[in-house]
């Protein structure tokens, strides 16, 4: 039996507006590494979005390196993985070399071919091309093949695929080099395992919506998205990495599965639970997977509260998370309730105040005389007609500041 554990969509180096993720990041990579000895996997798949950004802080890439150092073992356990949209393709491979000799493989170009060999571990390549490799570790007595699949931006296609970017030649394309792949290399003798980090489908089913915190995939080289159908038959498990949900996008032919981002990133992702998977393989027969919940790191919420005293106690009984706090009121949130709020609580990202019974828009519409006043009136105007009430003083203020400005360029 082969244990392997599927995870995705690190981010690292990820902020949450001005509020910094670091120490939650580390928190929770050290809590994956404890599942994974706990467990006694053999391998872990990394679907892609390692980092947050193409030019990674320096903190982000400490952390990948020394928590991937650890995941590995020291190169007894393999680690695979692949580029997502948010990694730059140059960047994640740069360490390959250094890192192949500890076991872990970063993939992240279609044109790449990781090098077939023994490894000091006993861990041995056995066989590999573009979008393919194939491993023998030493307690396992068959071979693993995995097909790779990390973001491919239109470039990209167009570069070492051969293609225009039209959506159905884009599917075909992918489904027809994954077939070729899996016929020549997946039979009944190994399990066969997809890597991707793509925005996939069950064909008819409707979309799933992409978290606030991603850079949207949905138009990669014109494409929507890829099917479940597009998979080979032969693939016992497609281990993803792009939504921040943990679900199974589709159980036949085999399971095609999202194990979510480690953190929650944007209030989007409010109250989700985050998790990793663990997947138990043997050849010929049906993979069997397990998520496991993560429980480091602040959760988000999004509350709403329509007086003081009631957002004071949530926030004093909830004092390790992020909130976005909706504030009914009558009028705008007051110097002195905004201060309270934001004082009793060291995660306010945002404070939104909601406007309780505002006037009715029609009486609010703006005549042709009105056009004849001045820019002040005007914006009180508008004001009212969006907010319901009368702009304060403190408001009018910094909006004659600004015009005089414009008016003395």
């Amino acid at each position: 039996m082969l244990k392997i554990l599927h995870t995705a969509d690190w981010h690292l180096g990820k902020r949450l507006q001005e509020f910094p993720r670091i120490e939650e990041q580390k928190l929770v990579l050290d809590e994956i590494c404890l599942i994974a000895d706990e467990q006694e996997v053999d391998l872990v798949l990394l679907a892609g979005d390692i980092f947050d950004s193409f030019n990674p802080a320096h903190e982000a890439v400490e952390l990948l390196y020394k928590t991937l150092r650890r995941l590995s073992k020291n190169g007894s356990r393999p680690i695979i993985a692949i580029s997502g949209n948010h990694d730059s393709s140059q960047f994640v491979e740069a360490p390959d070399p250094l890192a192949r000799e500890m076991g872990i493989f970063f993939y992240s170009r279609y044109d790449s071919v990781i090098p077939a060999g023994k490894l000091d571990s006993e861990v041995e390549v056995l066989r590999s091309e573009s979008e393919f490799m194939e491993l023998k570790l030493p307690k396992v007595d068959f071979p693993i093949r995995l097909i790779l699949a990390p973001y491919a931006h239109e470039v990209s296609l167009r570069t070492y695929l051969g293609e225009e970017n039209r959506e159905e030649e884009f599917r075909n394309l992918l489904a027809g080099k994954w077939k070729m792949l899996a016929d020549q290399y997946c039979d009944e003798k190994g399990v066969n395992v997809f890597v991707g980090h793509f925005f996939f489908t069950k064909k008819g089913a409707p979309l799933e919506a992409e978290p606030e915190s991603e850079r949207p995939i949905l138009h990669v080289g014109g494409t929507q998205a890829l099917f479940t159908e597009n998979l080979p038959p032969q693939i016992q498990y497609a281990a993803l990495g792009h939504l921040h949900r943990y679900h199974a996008v589709d159980k036949n032919p085999c399971p095609v599965v999202y194990s979510s981002s480690p953190l929650a990133y944007s209030f989007s992702e409010a109250d989700q639970e985050k998790q990793v998977v663990l997947i138990e393989l043997e050849p010929g027969k049906p993979a069997s997977y397990t998520p496991f919940s993560l429980k480091q790191g602040r959760p988000l919420y999004r509350k709403t509260f329509d007086n003081l005293p009631d957002t004071l106690q949530w926030l004093e009984e909830n004092p390790y998370c992020f909130v976005e706090l909706t504030y009914q009121t009558k009028d705008s949130i007051d110097a002195s309730t905004r201060k309270a709020i934001l004082k009793a609580h060291d995660g306010i990202v945002n404070l939104i105040p909601q406007i309780q019974n505002p006037r009715n828009s029609d009486e609010l519409t703006l005549k042709a005389e009105d056009l004849e006043k001045d820019m002040v009136s005007l914006f009180s105007l508008y004001f009212e007609s969006v907010r319901g009430q009368e702009p304060n003083e403190e408001l009018l203020t910094i909006f004659k500041e600004v015009i005089s400005q414009e008016e003395n360029k």
